[in-house]
């Protein structure tokens, strides 16, 4: 991946070899600051223990505990504590899991450098690193910080943490730093990045840049979810919980009041209404939502897109239509001068000149930086004015001296050029109809003009735009993207709609969307002023069928996405310039270039795609929906698991029966529910097409059917776990008996739905199912064990019945076809 260099960071090191003197590294330390790649580091047990105990689950366990032994129950108070060992190791478990991609991230970062100061080797900290010192990089080590590699041979380097490739990739010196007027464009061979690894060879590194400022620090404060608030689905999950937890105390304090009207005790009162009070308490779902955001952003990290917004790992998914810019994310963006067509009598080599006097590196721009690559030696000429290219204006002029004549040159837009020119109708015919002849066979087209100025007197205060001579046409190459057909045709099957927007020529737009199967074989190609005058007349209905968008400014960019956002599209849009902002922020995504993005784009954008690749857009959705549907099946479990947990915990102790779950129960419950929630619901997207987007009036979290399916396996295990306890009370009248197996029908059928759910498909899956099924049978068959948690050994006769409530659960689970669509909904 190309990146820029600020140029005044390199002041005085053009010598590959020249490193710091220990003065001009404290003066950058204090200008640039520590190289602290991650703010916070990795957290440690200490840190896991301060975010342990404030589990409800752990003062419930020791409050019941002290409630038990203060009425002399020492027995039940020991195992209560004893409870607290797995339920902390779980929990301590589980927060590493959470912070695991911050740790995996810090695990690769160097930590101390051998650089090179006051002209002798030193070994500092790689906190000490400062923009501008020469580090040596050996094999085996990793980078310390970004910079261009200024020596070595036979280089290569494993950037798997960047850009989740496993094969080497080959590195090379830069030969010669390009000299623009503030930075300059370094291809991705010539760069050695933090967080990567140096797999063969020894590596001559200039740091440019340090802490923050690296690519590996950014994708570690995205995964972090630094400077990052809640997004709408966390708040609106914050709201749920809210409403549960009151739902819960209010029904607490009936079944509080139902039990001692009962005559059962103010103990019994006590424990029956913390025991549901745990058992109702909605925990997991803020957990879970902010677990599976975190991974959200470090896996789009891992497919080239950096999240700055966390609403984007919810929204990303639910994209129905992607408004790209052409040059750089559907092409290659590098343009390469292919042909040109003189004006008699000037040669190519005149053309190209005169091209190249309303030329500046300093743009950026790749047509520029091509015609200038194309001359074979710098003229010998000054520029004395500069009029600049605009989207509205299409064209850039210079005035020139050259030696004792002047003259001004004019590129840009053909037919903005030739309308300058005198020329008969003619002759315009015949040029604009070679424009149109590159221009049908995909090239760029640009026409280039001159004039003669008086060579006495002051220049011109402005712009000529008249009485020029046609100097040719020069047309360049930019060649599409590998993988961007085959990313079309996903977003094609997957009902995503893809319109170009390009501020070339229709006919060079139409050859492009026709060679990557836009539009099939007619695309629909407008040009911009033609789409802001349907959008005045109030037509925009007219754009449902357009592909591409020619001759486009960002003003009717901005039109659009604001047209296409109206007709309720989610609208995912690309920018890399300035002028690109407020689309940006108008589009429900807005999505920066990370490679030629300016800063300003990149800031308001919710994503910054670090390879400019317009596959990596469509990686990302796919992303994004396996996410969504992931968290889909957790929430899906939670309740199928919730419902009955809570209502049997409730209403069984209600209408006068003996307690069901005791407070070590629910600690053996969560010691499950946890962990499945978090861990199991973890696919990564199937490599094939995307399914087909279901278009719905609003964002539902949960269609129709999978509410009817959700209440059809809570209600058959709410059914069971209640039929099982009251046929084994009145069968004996052994409550320990009756609870365990409720117990067990309440864990098989939460192990049925975990499989229905997964399919089985993933090592967790498989195994969070065996060990659930396994634990309840040594917990139950083991006598011993059974007395400590108030259970008792079941018959065969009983395991059969919880095996089939499981095969039950899994079934209505499991046959439905829309829990493995796995489509989120979008909005019509």
């Amino acid at each position: 991946m190309n990146r820029r260099v600020p140029l005044d960071r390199l002041v005085g090191l053009a010598d590959p070899a020249r490193g710091l003197t220990a003065a001009e590294a404290a003066e950058r330390a204090a200008r640039y600051g520590p190289n602290r790649i991650l703010e916070a580091p990795p957290k440690g047990w200490r840190d896991l223990a301060r975010e342990t105990v404030k589990d409800p689950m752990l003062w419930f366990l020791v409050g019941t505990s002290a409630l038990f032994a203060a009425v002399g129950e020492l027995r039940e108070s020991a195992i209560l504590l004893a409870a607290l060992l797995p339920l902390i190791g779980m929990d301590a478990y589980l927060h590493r899991r959470t912070h695991a991609s911050t740790a995996g991230l810090a695990s690769r970062l160097a930590s101390s450098a051998t650089v090179r100061r006051d002209g002798m080797p030193q070994v500092v900290p790689a906190a000490d690193l400062v923009p501008g010192d020469l580090v040596v990089v050996t094999t085996g080590e990793a980078f310390p910080a970004d910079g261009i590699l200024v020596g070595g041979e036979r280089m290569q380097a494993d950037e798997s943490a960047l850009t989740g490739e496993a094969f080497p990739v080959a590195k090379r010196p830069l030969a010669i730093l390009p000299r623009h007027a503030a930075t300059a464009k370094v291809d991705g061979a010539s760069w050695g990045l933090a967080g990567t690894r140096l797999l063969t060879g020894e590596a001559s590194l200039r740091v440019v840049h340090t802490g923050g400022e690296t690519l590996y620090g950014e994708i570690a404060r995205s995964a972090t979810g630094e400077g990052q608030g809640h997004t709408p689905l966390q708040s609106a999950v914050a709201r749920l919980v809210m409403v549960l937890v009151a739902g819960a105390v209010l029904l607490c304090l009936i079944l509080a009041w139902a039990r001692l009207a009962q005559g059962h005790g103010i103990v019994d009162a006590l424990l029956s209404a913390l025991t549901l009070a745990v058992a109702a308490l909605p925990e997991e779902f803020p957990v879970v939502l902010t677990f599976f955001l975190g991974v959200g952003v470090y896996r789009l990290a891992k497919r080239q897109a950096l999240v700055r917004r966390a609403v984007v790992v919810e929204n990303i998914g639910r994209v129905t239509c992607i408004c790209s810019d052409k040059t750089g994310t559907i092409t290659e963006g590098k343009l390469r001068l292919g042909h040109t067509v003189p004006a008699a009598p000037l040669t190519a080599e005149r053309l190209v000149e005169f091209a190249a006097a309303a030329s500046r590196l300093e743009t950026g721009d790749p047509l520029d930086a091509a015609i200038l690559e194309a001359l074979a030696a710098p003229p010998p000429w000054e520029v004395v004015a500069t009029f600049p290219f605009t989207e509205d204006r299409k064209r850039e002029t210079t005035l020139v001296q050259s030696g004792e004549s002047r003259f001004a040159a004019v590129k840009g837009a053909p037919e903005v050029v030739l309308g300058q020119c005198d020329l008969d109708p003619i002759a315009r015919r015949e040029w604009l109809a070679r424009v149109d002849a590159f221009a049908d066979d995909g090239h760029k087209v640009i026409a280039c003009a001159w004039r003669e100025l008086d060579g006495d007197g002051a220049w011109p205060a402005d712009e000529p735009d008249r009485g020029f001579r046609v100097a040719g046409i020069l047309c360049f190459e930019d060649p599409v993207r590998s993988g961007v057909i085959d990313a079309l045709r996903t977003c094609r099957a997957a009902g995503i709609r893809v319109v170009m927007v390009t501020g070339d020529h229709l006919r060079t737009a139409r050859a492009v969307a026709r060679e990557i199967g836009l539009g099939a074989a007619a695309p629909c190609v407008v040009d911009g002023a033609d789409m802001s005058a349907w959008l005045a007349q109030g037509d925009a209905a007219l754009l449902r069928g357009v592909d591409v968008v020619a001759r486009a400014t960002p003003g009717q960019k901005l039109d659009l996405v604001r047209a296409i956002k109206q007709s309720g599209d989610i609208v995912a849009v690309t920018g890399d310039g300035v002028n690109d902002v407020p689309a940006l922020q108008a589009a429900d995504i807005g999505i920066a270039m990370g490679e030629r993005g300016t800063r300003s784009a990149r800031e308001v954008a919710a994503i910054v795609l670090l390879d400019d690749d317009f596959s990596s857009i469509v990686r990302a959705i796919a992303e994004g929906r396996q996410l969504f549907a992931n968290l889909q099946l957790s929430f899906a479990y939670l309740l199928m698991i919730h419902l009955p947990l809570v209502l049997t915990a409730a209403f069984i102790p209600l209408v006068g029966f003996p307690v069901l779950y005791l407070p070590i129960h629910i600690v053996w419950l969560e010691l499950i529910i946890h962990p499945t929630a978090l861990l199991v619901f973890q696919e990564l997207p199937a490599s094939g097409a995307l399914a087909p987007i279901r278009r719905t009036e609003r964002l539902r979290f949960f269609d129709r059917r999978q509410w009817v399916t959700i209440g059809l396996a809570a209600t058959l295990l709410t059914g069971a776990v209640a039929q099982s306890f009251l046929q084994a009370l009145g069968a004996g009248g052994d409550v320990d008996h009756a609870r365990t197996i409720a117990l067990v029908v309440l864990t098989a059928g939460g192990a049925g739905i975990t499989a229905g759910l997964t399919l089985l498909r993933t090592v967790p899956a498989r195994t969070m199912v065996a060990a659930t099924l396994v634990a309840a049978i040594a917990l139950v068959q083991t006598p011993w064990l059974a007395r400590g948690l108030d259970l008792a050994p079941l018959t065969l006769r009983d395991w059969v019945w919880a095996a089939g409530v499981g095969a039950a659960a899994w079934l209505v689970v499991a046959a439905p076809e829309w829990w493995r669509g796995r489509t989120p909904r979008g909005a019509a």
